[in-house]
């Protein structure tokens, strides 16, 4: 019996697309021929940590599709559609950064920033809400592991802050344009409200800058990772 045809289109990143794929399941296929193997190998490595991950069902097409769980739910968009909730959401954020990072890293996953990072933890670095699915039944499931690395957790704590507070945010134009003042209030300080500042904001200094260099990125998220980067580095030498 031949594999189902990829229903139609659930989402599309700046790295991938995800199809319905007959029942209960999702196929993820990667843009530009990008192997998906080590996405696929850190997703059973963690599910077997307990970590919140869809489950893998299949590699294949010369390791470009995953054949994944379906999670259905709303993703985790306390700012931009119930601001109201975003305190408590960035707690569950963080509360899922903390579980993700008392992970020891397998040998097998590459480094970050580099191979000679001495903590190694897994991180996922790109873990902000718009890759959480608020599942019904399940709580809340973590996606889009394409950039799973090991290393120092504060990398990817402060890699998220930056993200948030530079990230386009979807939804219509008006609405950013509204809460966009109130990122800092709302999503930031409450996400690292845990953390201790004269470690995480020297972290955040130096993932904004790495990210302006992502070519993935949009001119004006750029300029914004390149301003918070230095008030990060001004905020770190007490000067703010």
């Amino acid at each position: 019996m031949s594999d189902p045809a990829p229903g139609r289109l659930i989402a599309s990143g700046r790295d991938g697309d995800i199809f319905e794929y007959g029942p209960n399941l999702v196929l993820r296929r990667a843009k530009h021929a990008r192997s998906l193997a080590s996405e696929a190998r850190i997703l059973a490595y963690v599910a077997e940590h307990g970590f919140p991950v869809p489950a893998v069902h299949e590699l294949r097409a010369d390791d470009t599709e995953l054949i994944l769980e379906r999670v259905d739910g709303p993703l985790m968009l306390p700012l931009a559609t119930k601001p109201w909730t975003s305190t408590r959401a960035m707690r569950l954020l963080a509360d899922l950064h903390d579980q993700l990072h008392a992970i020891d890293a397998p040998d097998w996953l590459s480094g970050f920033p580099d191979e000679r990072a001495s903590t190694r933890r897994v991180l996922h670095l790109d873990l902000h809400p718009l890759n959480v699915i608020m599942s019904p039944t399940r709580g809340p499931v973590v996606i889009d592991w394409t950039n799973a690395r090991a290393g120092d957790p504060l990398c990817d704590v402060a890699l998220t802050y930056a993200l948030m507070m530079c990230g386009h945010m979807p939804g219509p134009r008006w609405l950013s344009r509204l809460v966009q003042p109130l990122r800092s209030n709302l999503v930031g300080r409450p996400f690292i409200a845990r953390y201790d500042g004269a470690t995480v904001w020297p972290q955040i200094a130096a993932m904004a800058e790495l990210k302006a260099l992502d070519p993935n990125m949009y001119a004006d998220e750029v300029r914004a990772l390149q301003r918070l980067g230095g008030e990060a580095r001004r905020v770190s030498k007490g000067s703010l």
